[in-house]
């Protein structure tokens, strides 16, 4: 009798960096769906467009155009972070290192590259729910990109040993 239980019939389990991929592309578009309820909330002064601000001219940039645009350059923006957590922290356990990442990422966008969003008022003159609400996104964004990340490294490193069994 034969068997037809054969491994091929099943999909192959998706590579560790598409997942690395896949993870920044929904973290980066959630979080930035998440940036713009706060913002029309005004629980934050600081728009996703401003994204956009440094490189395109024009009134469009703040209509529906604007915030597709903004969403797609947060998105890929999204991927690289993701691809840079994998690259650095990707080994590191525990929830603390992706705030700390999310940190991280907050103070590059609010001290480093604030002169060149002219949409991002300096630190000393932004409001106080603007600053604890971007504190809060940005480490929320870094907790689901360094958990995704380092719960797939684990459950990887998990099946490799079972594999070399």
């Amino acid at each position: 009798m034969k068997n037809d239980l054969h491994l091929d019939h099943y999909p192959k389990p998706m590579s560790f960096l598409m997942m690395v991929f896949w993870t920044g592309l929904f973290g980066g578009f959630f979080w930035s769906i998440i940036g713009y309820i706060a913002y029309y909330f005004n629980f934050t002064e600081v728009s996703p467009n401003v994204i956009l601000e440094p490189w395109a001219l024009g009134d469009w940039k703040y209509g529906w155009l604007g915030k597709a645009i903004s969403l797609i350059f947060l998105v890929m923006v999204s991927i690289i972070s993701a691809f840079v957590y994998y690259a650095v922290l990707r080994k590191l356990k525990g929830l603390w290192f992706g705030m700390g990442f999310g940190l991280v990422l907050f103070l590059i966008v609010f001290f480093v590259l604030n002169p060149i969003f002219p949409g991002i008022k300096p630190f000393t003159e932004l409001s106080r729910n603007t600053i604890i609400t971007s504190i809060c996104l940005y480490m929320l964004y870094g907790t689901f990109i360094g958990y995704s990340i380092n719960y797939e490294y684990e459950i990887s490193k998990v099946q490799d040993k079972e594999a070399s069994t």
